[in-house]
């Protein structure tokens, strides 16, 4: 059962896991993919709530977004997921099928296209109202230095959350 909870209510949690990596899901076209994230977060802007996450151009996630506007997030809160967050944080989609590989399941969710990991108990389901790609010039020296040493910079891109639940 999906239970609709308020945007920030498991801030904490999210932010807790999301240091050890979460799901974000894009669908484009015929094709979905997944990828481990890091690095996003969740605010309010625009009179919005919003979650922001950040995606190298060298991702094949980053060709799918760039034909879609939108996106979903799983939080694995309680199931140990490290094996999983691992593979789809290091292999791309050009080279393996990350849903079987990791027996994942994509669920349909409640208002976007894009399905969830069925395997995660906290979901946000995101409509793109913004991107912006990084100015290299305006990063932090030691940011640029320990981050981008490779120039693979990242796209932010601003999802307004349409809708949050957990699975029960």
């Amino acid at each position: 059962m999906l239970k609709d909870i308020a945007y920030n209510e498991m801030s904490k949690e999210m932010l807790d896991q999301l240091k050890k990596g979460a799901f974000l899901t894009v669908k484009g076209d015929d094709e979905i993919n997944t990828m481990t994230i890091g690095w996003g977060t969740i605010g309010f802007i625009w009179n919005k709530p919003i979650f922001m996450v950040a995606v190298r151009y060298s991702r094949y996630t980053y060709e799918l977004l760039e034909k879609t506007n939108e996106f979903t997030v799983s939080v694995p809160i309680l199931k140990d997921m490290k094996k999983e967050l691992a593979v789809c944080g290091t292999k791309s989609k050009r080279e393996i099928d990350k849903f079987k590989e990791c027996n994942l399941t994509a669920e349909k969710g409640k208002v976007v296209d894009t399905p969830i990991i069925g395997e995660c108990e906290l979901h946000y389901e995101c409509k793109i109202v913004y991107k912006q790609a990084m100015e290299p010039g305006m990063i932090d020296k030691d940011i640029r230095e320990t981050k981008y040493s490779n120039n693979d910079f990242h796209v932010l891109y601003y999802g307004e959350i349409v809708a949050s639940y957990i699975k029960e």
